[in-house]
């Protein structure tokens, strides 16, 4: 069953509460924290990013077109079309050779809004690289250039690519094929379910890779997990709640869609994952900040950036403060 874990009041009365889970796992793979339903499958979305990167890695596909790890941090974006994104996505596609008519993904707008509203000035339209996807995309389309894949086909779960990413989350989460659930991404990429557990062990991998035993997916994830921190913007975006996460280079963390979160403390080797029940996503910087709290984290510092970042408060459109957002939860510690 789902738990209560943040309250919503406008002018002190409950206005909204969320409900939802929290999972945290430890290197021994066993459950650290836990907050509502453990065992419902729960589909990974955007925060899948990562791991579909790794194959893409392994590949040698980075090397064979002199990619960087810019290009590899936007492969796993979900990115906001802002500039520095869309000059990264711009290498990607000169040095691949690789047009945007060959993604599937729809044809879109930037997602940061003052970038939204300049290109929309200057005549701008839709175009499928605002994809906050396209990434992701463009990784794997490189990847299955380079392996000689087909490439109009990528996104078929039957794709030799979709069955090597396939292995590779099974790998890193401890689950099955057949313990999944699999269904089609906004996007149209294969998405993966998984049960909160396994999502907190895939980060904790992803953050400590030294816990994998083979050696190219250990090599590979260490890059993906060094190129993220190294440039948060790429993967999020300015003000968003992974980008903001990662100024704290002890943390490696991505956000999906439909209120689905995954983390992961290094030091304190911790793998979280978070979902919350109605989809909402903005309630996992205020679920997140309670639990650094909660369990002392040391680096109190990025208690305090997220909490400017993320204000409790409710501010209507005239400036005013109406209302006020809390966690509600507690661990038993």
């Amino acid at each position: 069953m789902n738990e209560r874990l943040i309250e919503e009041t406008r002018n002190n009365w409950l206005e909204c509460e969320h409900r939802g889970a929290i999972c945290g796992v430890g290197k021994d793979g066993n459950i650290r924290y836990a907050l509502g339903d453990m065992e419902s499958l729960r589909f990974l979305r955007s925060a899948g990013k990562p791991f579909q990167a790794i194959p893409v890695v392994k590949s040698g596909t980075l090397e064979h077109y002199g990619l960087t790890d810019r290009e590899l941090a936007l492969m796993m974006s979900s990115h906001r079309g802002e500039s520095f994104h869309m000059e990264t996505m711009h290498a990607i596609m000169e040095r691949s050779g690789l047009i945007q008519s060959e993604l599937v993904c729809n044809p879109s707008l930037p997602l940061h809004e003052p970038t939204k509203e300049t290109w929309l000035r200057e005549g701008g339209d839709r175009e499928r690289r605002f994809h906050n996807c396209a990434g992701k995309h463009f990784g794997v389309l490189s990847w299955c250039q380079h392996a000689g894949y087909d490439k109009a086909s990528y996104t078929d779960p039957d794709h030799p690519a979709q069955q090597e990413i396939t292995a590779i989350i099974c790998e890193l989460s401890g689950v099955t094929v057949e313990e999944m659930g699999v269904g089609t991404d906004g996007c149209g990429f294969p998405v993966y379910a998984l049960p909160l557990p396994a999502i907190g062990q895939a980060y904790l991998h992803l953050a400590c890779p030294e816990f994998i035993k083979d050696t190219a997916t250990r090599q590979a994830v260490q890059r993906i997990r060094d190129a993220m921190i190294k440039y948060p913007l790429l993967v999020g975006g300015t003000g968003r709640l992974d980008s903001v996460l990662m100024e704290d280079t002890n943390i490696v963390a991505k956000g999906g869609f439909k209120g689905i979160f995954g983390f992961a403390l290094r030091e304190e080797q911790l793998g979280f994952a978070i979902k919350i029940a109605d989809g909402s996503d903005e309630e996992c910087a205020y679920v997140i900040t309670s639990i650094l709290e909660q369990m002392g984290y040391k680096t109190t510092d990025t208690i305090q950036r997220l909490k400017e970042a993320f204000p409790s408060a409710i501010i209507n459109d005239q400036g005013v403060v109406v209302g006020d957002r809390r966690a509600v939860f507690q661990f038993n510690l």
